[in-house]
């Protein structure tokens, strides 16, 4: 207890500070929706590809001493981009120092969760799991709902530029004090594999990912987990930009306070709840009869931000409702993806390793489509862009019915034991 909640609140802070806090900052800031949706979608390229680098750090003499070495950098980096928001260039300059923040933070979701299951038993595991995603959905809760809203509060006293730089300040400041307490708390977990050679690495590496391409039916299970967040790439990103933009060009007009109410608070329980009831549903019905109707799912928000787009409501309340309604319908559905990851790609003889090429490819698919989505917006318009969404997320109901699901009764091989495994399975990190 005195460093598993610590640990998951640091591994959350800057995750969610570069997949959601940086873009209204640039929003507030006066940045194009374009400009914020391609630059901030470049970042995550840092998840996509972080199971890449993952067995190298098995090399490291300390877990511990990755862990804090990488939140001191993150927080470090974070307290730059304050700096740097006084500055002429302060966008390609807060830019770069993001990508510095976004690839420590990548890495040190694999150290934290290798320190995790090198420190704990399999009964200790399962007992601090519950604390484990709870705290690293309480960063979300502290930076989506508790700091968004004192910048939105800040901007309207001190002004824009001074209240993200007050914001990025706190940020900075609680990872660095994060870490330097973790110096003191964490355990010592050396590695178990320091001593293995640079050319043994690179060739498990190699042959796990060869073992990965070779599975019947992969790329077409490629295709449908790229497409399954082809929609959520879009809204997760200009859904927020369309709640800030005035009414003049389509939005909605809010405040950044009032956008951290809707979406900060009442939106993340309503995620959490539409999580959990989503497993539930799909552990009852099964996963190949259970997709269907968490794809149908996942296009709720999409229908919510059209139905929003052509009311215009002004009402905050029935924006929380149908913004809740939108957070459900992602929470409920997502979990379809990371099942299908874990019951159909990942099983064999690399699993672990298998999942996190799997998990990869998944933000890859959010992240493409990120890329593009302020592009699409800025040529079609708000009401125009979230039909595209709705018509954009249909493809994967196709590709569902060729997908190669195991017949009735078939077994899975027992998966082996494994270099690369390190990768904790969190049902609760969507964006992940």
């Amino acid at each position: 207890m005195s460093w598993v909640p610590t640990l998951y609140l640091a591994q959350g802070l800057p995750f969610y500070t570069v997949a959601l806090i940086a873009s209204l900052m640039y929003k507030s800031l006066g940045v194009p929706n374009d400009q914020i949706a391609r630059w901030t979608g470049l970042l995550g390229f840092a998840w996509v590809f972080k199971s890449l680098w993952s067995p190298f750090l098995e090399r490291a003499s300390s877990k511990k001493m990755l862990v804090v070495m990488f939140q001191l950098v993150g927080g470090c980096c974070l307290g730059l981009v304050a700096l740097s928001l006084q500055l002429p260039v302060y966008f390609a300059l807060s830019i770069g120092l993001l990508g510095v923040v976004a690839i420590a933070s990548a890495t040190h979701d694999i150290a934290a969760d290798g320190l995790y299951i090198a420190s704990l038993s399999n009964k200790q595991q399962a007992a601090y799991a519950g604390w484990q995603g709870a705290f690293f959905n309480a960063a979300k809760f502290l930076s989506f709902g508790g700091l968004l809203y004192l910048a939105g509060h800040l901007e309207k006293s001190i002004g824009v530029k001074n209240a993200w730089v007050a914001v990025f300040g706190v940020l900075g400041f609680l990872l660095v004090v994060l870490g330097l307490y973790h110096s003191w708390a964490l355990p010592g977990t050396k590695n178990v594999v320091a001593g293995e050679s640079l050319g043994s690495v690179f060739y498990t590496l190699w042959k796990v990912i060869v073992d990965f391409f070779k599975k019947p039916g992969i790329w077409l299970c490629i295709l449908f987990i790229i497409l399954f967040r082809a929609a959520e790439g879009q809204i997760q990103t200009i859904g927020p930009l369309f709640l800030r933009d005035p009414r003049s060009v389509g939005g909605l007009g809010l405040s950044t306070d009032e956008v951290s109410v809707v979406y900060g608070t009442a939106g993340t329980v309503a995620f959490l709840t539409g999580s959990v009831l989503g497993g539930y549903f799909t552990s009852w019905l099964g996963l190949k009869k259970a997709l269907p109707y968490l794809i149908l799912a996942m296009n709720l928000p999409n229908i919510v931000f059209v139905i929003l787009s052509t009311t215009l409501p002004s009402n905050i309340g029935l924006i929380a409702v149908a913004l809740s309604t939108e957070m459900f319908g992602y929470g409920f559905g997502f979990v379809g993806v990371i099942l299908f990851i874990m019951q159909v790609v990942a099983v064999g003889k690399y699993q672990t390793a298998h999942y996190a090429l799997g998990t990869g490819f998944m933000q890859l698919g959010f992240v493409l489509f990120k890329m593009i989505s302020g592009d699409i917006q800025l040529a079609l318009g708000y009401k125009n862009f979230f039909i595209w969404v709705f018509l954009s997320a249909l493809p994967v109901l196709l590709v569902l019915r060729f997908l190669p699901f195991k017949k009735e009764g078939e077994q899975e091989p027992e998966p082996a034991a494994e270099f690369l495994g390190y990768e904790e399975v969190q049902i609760g990190r969507f964006e992940k």
